[in-house]
């Protein structure tokens, strides 16, 4: 799974051991939101030119969730990571069903990271904000999940690993 690829992108210093709980989830959420606008940049390559606004959507949305993550971090002055300058996709994508499953895979693992932010954070508006990304990933999951014909499309526990 892609998340345990996240961790490895995330930088292994003295300063990262000392950051808060919430700063390290937040740094664990804007790996996978990198991961998830990169990988929406091969899912446009090869997805269906009839999913092109949806592909559109959803990347602009990881976009600013990842704009919004670096914005808190800034703000409570951690040292913010640049994203790899690449990312293995778990599996080959070369037409527009694997694109369709890589978005997939995506959204379900930007979840599971999510779902962590709303299970460690300390803060209610911090929870508040993993709730608020859970239920976009679960959504978009769901999406893609009806679009590749998978019944049922959704899961009771969006973010479970």
């Amino acid at each position: 799974m892609w998340p345990s690829r996240w961790r490895e992108h995330l930088p292994h210093t003295p300063e990262r051991i000392r950051v808060s709980t919430d700063q390290q989830v937040l740094l664990e959420a804007l790996n996978a939101e990198y991961t998830a606008v990169y990988a929406y940049g091969l899912i446009a390559a090869y997805a269906s030119p009839t999913r092109a606004d949806i592909v559109a959507e959803y990347t602009a949305a990881h976009r600013a969730r990842r704009d919004a993550l670096v914005d808190m971090l800034e703000a409570a002055g951690a040292d913010v990571p640049a994203p790899a300058a690449a990312y293995t996709p778990p599996f080959p994508v070369d037409n527009p069903i694997p694109a369709a499953k890589l978005a997939v895979t995506v959204e379900s693992d930007t979840a599971i990271v999510w779902r962590s932010v709303v299970e460690r954070a300390t803060t209610a508006e911090l929870r508040g904000k993993g709730i608020e990304a859970l239920t976009e990933c679960a959504v978009r999951t769901a999406t893609w999940q009806a679009i590749l014909g998978v019944s049922p499309a959704t899961t009771a526990f969006p973010g479970r690993p």
